[in-house]
């Protein structure tokens, strides 16, 4: 899979359930350890990344092929203290959450896919964006080499940030 088999297009309707998928798919497990049932998506620790998707400054891609597959997504959304998410900043930085699909990893999909999403982010004028991963993800390497960088732990998982290079 070449980088021009598959290209990338803001989220629509239809990919809904395709992001339900993609967050099951983001939940990191160790090697060896049972995967998590489906249903722990419906948590409202989790179903709030995806749950009412399209609300006011939601926002994200969808990596796809050329046969219309979708390969990955990235999501981009607000939170309040009442209701922040495991990498959350503040109301005004966004939370990201990405995943590809397995026969899509390690091809460029990922990282097109938060290229593509950080371009947004600056182009919107917002300050910063956040994540949370776990360290033995594969992951941290590509959101350190695009200048995000760890903030604290929070449970499991490490909280990243990366500040926009906005004109000052």
């Amino acid at each position: 899979m070449t980088k021009t088999n598959y290209h990338v297009r803001a989220i629509e309707e239809q990919d809904i359930p395709f992001l339900w998928e993609m967050l099951y798919a983001s939940l990191h497990r160790r090697e060896g350890d049972e995967p998590l049932p489906i249903e722990s998506i419906h948590t409202p620790g989790l179903s709030k990344y995806v749950e009412d998707w399209g609300r006011e400054g939601d926002f994200g891609y969808v990596a796809v092929d050329q046969q219309g597959k979708r390969l990955g997504s990235i999501t981009l959304r607000f939170y309040t203290d009442q209701n922040a998410g495991y990498g959350y900043v503040n109301a005004a930085t966004p939370e990201m959450g990405m995943a590809v699909t397995e026969d899509a990893r390690g091809k460029g999909v990922g990282t097109l896919l938060l290229q593509t999403a950080v371009d947004e982010v600056e182009r919107r004028g917002i300050a910063a964006v956040s994540l949370s991963v776990d360290p033995d993800n594969q992951a941290i390497r590509l959101y350190r080499r695009l200048g995000f960088v760890e903030e604290c732990l929070n449970g499991t998982s490490v909280t990243m940030v990366r500040l926009s290079k906005l004109e000052s």
